[in-house]
């Protein structure tokens, strides 16, 4: 995943885009303060992974967009980390509005993109402590269910 991520360039290649592509890219690259190669590497990059997966797409801010399943109002990591709760797909997918095509997107995205969905779930897994060192001047109220 290259968004913001440290990740090896390749060897510098040329590209010429029609004007009117390039005028997209370059208001695209003024909006997010990014580079136009910045630009059309991330568009790349989502393109590529939306044709890999038919029915994934992405949302998010700029600098951290993430993928969703499209029909559900789930990203690729929540399917993913609700799976691991389940015996299987079937049961997942009776147990739940997603259907078995949906959980096996999910899943066939994670297989081949691991460590950007691991990091979703990571994240989302943050102890209290964890999440009152990222954000500080926010309170964290804890509740206990008895």
């Amino acid at each position: 995943m290259g968004y913001g991520g440290c990740v090896a360039k390749s060897e510098p290649f040329s590209l010429r885009l029609s004007p009117e592509v390039e005028a997209l890219v370059a208001d695209e690259a003024r909006r997010t303060r990014r580079s136009k190669g910045a630009v059309v590497e991330a568009l790349a990059e989502e393109a590529l992974k939306t044709r890999l997966f038919p029915g994934i797409a992405f949302r998010g801010i700029d600098w951290e967009r993430r993928p969703w399943v499209i029909g559900t109002a789930l990203d690729v990591w929540e399917i993913v980390a609700a799976y691991q709760d389940f015996d299987s797909v079937e049961t997942m997918a009776e147990k739940t509005d997603l259907t078995e095509r949906q959980i096996r997107l999910a899943l066939a995205y994670h297989e081949r993109f691991p460590a950007e969905v691991n990091d979703a779930i990571a994240r989302n897994r943050r102890s209290l402590e964890g999440l009152h060192a990222d954000f500080p001047v926010f309170d964290i109220a804890s509740v206990v269910v008895r």
